[in-house]
Order: structure tokens, then C-alpha cells, then sequence
């Protein structure tokens, strides 16, 4: 019998050693169609830890999930004024970049972000920018600035984000101020020539998602649209095409977080880690059609991205744009904007 003990024993030892799974669960909580399934299931397969997957269709939405039952998450996917405002409500844990060495392959200039600037609490997962699509056979003009969506050569023919930043903040820049002015001159003359936009019959809808598939069908010649939802349309169809305008716009990027109250720490680091490795990351990027703020995922993606504007845009457009700033505290005053613009007939 001790002959056999040590016989399995040895059998035992001489077994190749397969990683150590974690156990348990991690809660994510993720934008509607914003993360290949693959990348799920190829975690929970490499770590043995389960995904609770569930998903929100706007920040303002996740944050009254956040408040009111802040433990039932371990990952969040805000956008960065919100991670701005998460941030100043002390809702978010400090990350140990030592449990995500993937998280190295930020690209420098998404280092030290405005809207978490000591990177403590937050890792990059998605950015682009908000543009202008438009159907490249029927535009009588060069597009290069704001003012086309607000003359009247494309009467009755041009979607509108159905966003008060992104209205909002891009009237803003036309006009010359920032996307983030408080100043009431400033937003009242911005409110206003939305306004009449609407009323002079520019406007053929305020929308969001329906926008791109639109514009896919020839519905519309003009569209204000995020970067990756221009790109998803443009390869459906070729004869659109995406601009940032001259006079700047808005960068924005979608970050993982960890709430403070999160039950499985842990895990959430070992997913965020996940998300930020190489071929993950590009295989997110290449579901999503946002661009990457990856570096080495940029690096296997190779030509084809880098010589995409749409998703590698110019350093100068980066320049000239901003990040949004957390306004909850100036949101009464957005709000009674925002009803000026839609009650517009």
C-alpha cells in the first residue's frame, strides 16, 4: 500500500501545473453592445470567475443604479465626466496598478486625464471623438465646420444628437467658447441658435442610435455623431463619409472603475487587467469600432488603423478638442436649456 501512495504521489508531481483559477464572481457594469462576447467568455474560461454581465444605455442612468445600491457592482464603464463626479462623491476605490500591469499600455496622452489627473482610480477602455457624418453625393460644400448644420442648404435633412452635451457643446464650439463655459451669455446664445435651427425646420430628428442606420439608408444628408457609430455606418456604406470640424470638438473616453463599495475587488482588477491585454484589446476595439487607447493593441492592429482619421484622428484634432467637465452641480440651468431646445416647434 505505501508502495502505490508513493507511486500516485509521484504521478501527482509529475502533472503539469495549470494556472491557478480564482474563484467567485465579478459585476460589470457596461454601456448596451459595447464589449465582444468572446472577450466574456474567454476570461471566465482562463480565470474560472464568473461574469455577472449587465448593462446601462446612459451615464445618468448608471449613476442612479450606483447611488442608490453601490454594492452590486465590482467594474463600471463611465464616461470621463462622470469618473470626474464619481471621483468627488467618493463612490470609487483607488486601483492597484500592481494587480493590472496591462494597464502599461496606455497611450501617453491618456495617462494623466484632466478628469482623473493623479490616475489613480480609473483605466481608459474606449475614446473618440463627435463629428459630422454626411453623404458625400449629396453635400454641394466642403465640410470642415459646425455652421453647415445650421444653414439652411440641408433644410429638413440633418439628425441631431439627442445629447445635451453633445448639442450643446458643439454650438459652443461654433461660436467660439468652450464646451464647458458656465457663462450664461455664452449658453443662452448657444441655446438660442438651436433653437431656431429647430424652428427655420434644419432639424429632421433629435436622435441617438437610430441616427447612423439612417444615414446608412440615405435618410438623411447630415448627422452629429460619435466616431464609431460614423465608422460603423461608412462600412456599411461608402458613400459616407466622417469630419471633425475646424473648430474643435469634444474627446471623450469611456474608463473601467471600481466602486468603493464593490464586494469582489479583487476579480474587478483581474478584469480590468484582462480588458487592457494586447489582443483583448483588440479584440474589443475591432467589435466596437471606437478607437483604442491601447497602445500595443494599436500595434497589432496595424495600417489599416493607424490610417483610419476616424479612429486614429491627427494629433491636431485632439488639440483643438476638449473632455466634458462634470456640470451636476450647474445641471438646473442645462436642463431649463435643454427644454428651450426640445419644446422648440
Amino acid at each position: 500500500m505505501k508502495k502505490l501512495l508513493v507511486v500516485l504521489l509521484a504521478a501527482v508531481l509529475l502533472l503539469p501545473q495549470l494556472p491557478a483559477r480564482a474563484e467567485g464572481v465579478v459585476n460589470v457594469f457596461n454601456w448596451e453592445d459595447y464589449i465582444n462576447p468572446k472577450a466574456i467568455a474567454l476570461f471566465e474560461e482562463e480565470t474560472g470567475i464568473k461574469v455577472n454581465y449587465m448593462r446601462f444605455t446612459t451615464n445618468e442612468d448608471m449613476m442612479v443604479q450606483v447611488r442608490s445600491n453601490p454594492a452590486a457592482f465590482d467594474v463600471l464603464f463611465p464616461s470621463d465626466y462622470v469618473i470626474e463626479r464619481l471621483i468627488k462623491e467618493d463612490l470609487l476605490m483607488e486601483i492597484d496598478f500592481a494587480q493590472v500591469p496591462n494597464a502599461e499600455h496606455t497611450v501617453e496622452w491618456l495617462k494623466n486625464p484632466s478628469y482623473d489627473p493623479d490616475h489613480k482610480f480609473s483605466v481608459p477602455y474606449m475614446w473618440g471623438t463627435v463629428g459630422i457624418l454626411y453623404d458625400t453625393t449629396r453635400v454641394t460644400e466642403p465640410i470642415d465646420s459646425w455652421k453647415v448644420l445650421f444653414e439652411d442648404t440641408y433644410k429638413g435633412e440633418v439628425f441631431m444628437l439627442d445629447s445635451i452635451r453633445d448639442s450643446l457643446g458643439i454650438t459652443l464650439k461654433y461660436l467660439g467658447y468652450s464646451m464647458n463655459t458656465r457663462d450664461p451669455a455664452q449658453l443662452q446664445q448657444a441655446t438660442q441658435l438651436l433653437v431656431k435651427q429647430k424652428e427655420d425646420g434644419i432639424v429632421k430628428a433629435y436622435q441617438v442610435d437610430e441616427t447612423k442606420d439612417k444615414m446608412v439608408a440615405g435618410e438623411g444628408i447630415l448627422g452629429l455623431m460619435w466616431s464609431g457609430d460614423a465608422q460603423y455606418a461608412i462600412n456599411l456604406n461608402d458613400k459616407l463619409a466622417y469630419v471633425v470640424p475646424k473648430e474643435g470638438s469634444n474627446v471623450w473616453v469611456d474608463g473601467m472603475v471600481i466602486p468603493k463599495a464593490a464586494k469582489n475587488p479583487e476579480n474587478a482588477m483581474k478584469f480590468i487587467d484582462f480588458m487592457c491585454r494586447p489582443d483583448i484589446a483588440q479584440m474589443n476595439t475591432e467589435y466596437i469600432e471606437y478607437s483604442s487607447p491601447n497602445q500595443a493593441a494599436i500595434d497589432l492592429m496595424g495600417e489599416e488603423y493607424l490610417n483610419n482619421p476616424n479612429l486614429n484622428p491627427p494629433q491636431e484634432v485632439i488639440d483643438g478638442s476638449e473632455f466634458f467637465s462634470d456640470i451636476q452641480d450647474f445641471i438646473t440651468i442645462y436642463n431649463t436649456l435643454w427644454a428651450q431646445v426640445k419644446n422648440a416647434k
